[in-house]
């Protein structure tokens, strides 16, 4: 019942939606002619005064420089008239393309005159421009000519035609005024579709640009991303320090507490106790570890360096460790250096069946490169999952680079490429 209700209303609201489309298209296409005509009046002035042209080569010149000039000018403010009068007639969003650039008015003056984008307004403005108001102009033609020829010829059809032998002639003259009622909604829609893709085309972006404000618009979504998940990071990492990790502390030195002072107990409860004690140790390495994993605390309070020299000194073989960051990076990119470097000294433990490692990490103007080098048997291949594939994806994220020399017998070189400015 309810979806029968609901195209009775759409049916009966249907010839509503119609009048409403002709009102907007009408009232858009006969709103831009003074708009359309403005660039092209400015720029054949000097040619319709007569004074002017009896002037002399220099003052002619000068003149059509003069109107040139301001054709460059106006061209900005008539571009964001028409997005403007798009948007609110029609509710169609132009988007505007990106400034010129340069930092002095003289360079951005010279960047635009270099850029398509201006081209193109001045080819909207100067080409198409008259077109669609002389597009306009038959639209105001249309209905007032249609509506004055069916008004004025219907009331002398009724009161004069039956005495002047003019009823043939006033009827042929109101079915063309019907005519052209009838066909002044079509050109309206016409001009209308017409000015909307020449705008899109010529008054937006262009192609080019639309991809690069893509890319940008995904590149600052993915910084978002990225940054947000390490936030959420660093919240559980908090959350588990100050409750899970604590209450473990807590079990296991109360545990301990027992095992030390309970000597009297029978050793059925002596031996339950301490094999609780060793299992709340156990799971107490367990959350350290796993806290370090999602985001160490010295990261944030104490910087790379010190995260580093915490990772290099529990590492199963020497490590030789080198940081000379200068200025920070952003906390995103110092966790993605951080884990980089424990993924690969976790690699090298497991796999690389090395007696020692070099870490050397190091600023270079906007980049963080890292370089762990181990002298293991080599042939490391990120497609056999050793870690190396999820390393590079873990760069990626932040726009950064790595690359893999791993020959057979080694030695291994990982070599990471952060951009610091994040």
């Amino acid at each position: 019942m309810a979806t029968m209700a609901a195209g009775r209303r759409g049916r009966r609201l249907a010839p509503v939606r119609m009048l409403a489309a002709i009102a907007r298209d009408s009232t858009f296409a006969v709103a831009g002619i003074p708009f359309h005509l403005i660039a092209i009046t400015v720029l054949i002035v000097p040619w319709a005064n007569k004074d002017v042209m009896r002037a002399g080569t220099t003052e002619v010149l000068a003149a059509v420089l003069l109107a040139a000039a301001l054709v460059l000018a106006l061209r900005v403010p008539l571009s964001a008239a028409q997005r403007h009068r798009s948007w609110s007639l029609l509710g169609v969003e132009i988007e505007r393309p990106p400034p010129a650039p340069g930092r002095t008015l003289w360079q951005r003056m010279a960047a635009s005159l270099r850029s398509d984008v201006t081209w193109r307004q001045l080819a909207y403005h100067l080409v198409v421009g008259p077109v669609m108001a002389f597009g306009g102009l038959l639209v105001v033609g249309g209905w007032a000519g249609g509506l004055g020829l069916v008004i004025v010829c219907g009331y002398e059809f009724q009161f004069l035609a039956p005495h002047s032998g003019l009823g043939k002639h006033l009827g042929l003259l109101i079915f063309a005024g019907f005519l052209l009622v009838l066909a002044a909604p079509l050109l309206a829609r016409l001009v209308t579709y017409a000015d909307i893709r020449a705008a899109r085309a010529l008054l937006g972006p262009s192609r080019s640009q639309e991809l690069a404000l893509r890319v940008e618009t995904l590149s600052e979504s993915r910084a978002g991303v990225v940054d947000a998940a390490d936030a959420e990071r660093r919240r559980i990492e908090r959350d588990l320090h100050d409750g899970a990790q604590q209450r473990l502390v807590s079990l296991a030195m109360n545990l301990g507490m027992a095992r030390e002072n309970l000597k009297n107990m029978p050793d059925e409860v002596r031996k339950v106790i301490e094999e609780a004690h060793e299992e709340a140790k156990e799971a107490l390495a367990e959350m350290r570890t796993l806290v370090r994993g999602l985001h160490p605390a010295v990261l944030e309070d104490r910087g790379l360096d010190a995260a580093l020299s915490g990772i290099a000194a529990r590492a199963p073989l020497p490590v030789r460790l080198t940081v000379d960051t200068g200025e920070r990076a952003s906390p995103t990119v110092e966790a993605v250096a951080y884990f980089v470097v424990s993924e690969c000294l976790t690699n090298i433990a497991r796999h690389a069946r090395a007696t020692r490692a070099e870490i050397d990490v190091r600023r270079d103007g906007g980049t963080l490169r890292i370089h762990v080098l181990d002298d293991g048997a080599g042939g490391a291949d990120p497609a056999r999952g050793t870690g190396l594939a999820s390393l590079a994806q873990r760069a990626k994220s932040v726009d950064g680079k790595l690359r893999l020399d791993s020959p057979v017998g080694g030695p291994t070189v990982v070599s990471v490429e952060l951009p610091c400015a994040l």
